[in-house]
């Protein structure tokens, strides 16, 4: 995975909200239902409440500041981007790790490298599971994509870690979804 950041302001940020109890509202799961088009629904519930909270409060940012790229949240151009928000983290939820795996999966990564993941998936148990969650911008990307979201949105999914030039999405957009994400906003 070229141009991966390890990003520890926003892992540790992460980490801290993962260990507070952690509940959605009915307001907050029909919020983004609304948002979101069956399949990606479907994909956003199974994530756990601390990535839905998470992914909830990067999308209520995004649409605070969409006026940043002339939009409001009713245009159509704007759908894509509160979609790619709210379903960024969906491939997290393939793994099914808790806090802990998570961070042993991070820091696996970082030093084992990333080129170690698909090897790691094809194992069993917790390697298995570490594997799976290192991959999970891609299997979340094939999850919305065989669920036929917008093509920006499977591209965000994949490439919300990569570095701005590896983008295939609008420059300005990501940038916004990466602010909203690292709390920036």
């Amino acid at each position: 995975m070229s141009g991966r950041r390890l990003r520890p302001r926003h892992r540790a940020r992460r980490f801290v909200r993962s260990l507070l109890p952690a509940t959605t509202t009915p307001d907050d799961e029909a919020w983004a239902a609304a948002r979101l088009s069956p399949a990606e629904a479907r994909a956003f519930a199974a994530m756990t409440a601390n990535d839905r909270l998470h992914s909830l409060g990067v999308a209520r940012a995004v649409v605070a500041h969409l006026d940043r790229l002339g939009l409001r949240e009713t245009d159509e151009d704007a759908s894509w981007i509160v979609a790619a928000a709210l379903t960024h983290d969906v491939g997290k939820s393939v793994a099914g790790l808790g806090t802990y795996g998570r961070v042993v999966a991070t820091l696996s990564g970082w030093v084992g490298g990333h080129d170690m993941a698909e090897h790691w998936a094809e194992t069993r148990g917790f390697t298995r599971r570490v594997g799976l969650y290192l991959q999970y911008e891609r299997l979340g990307a094939d999850l919305l994509a065989v669920g036929g979201s917008d093509p920006r949105v499977v591209a965000w999914a994949a490439e919300h870690h990569l570095p701005e030039e590896e983008w295939t999405v609008p420059v300005a957009a990501g940038r916004l979804l990466v602010d909203a994400d690292d709390g920036r906003l």
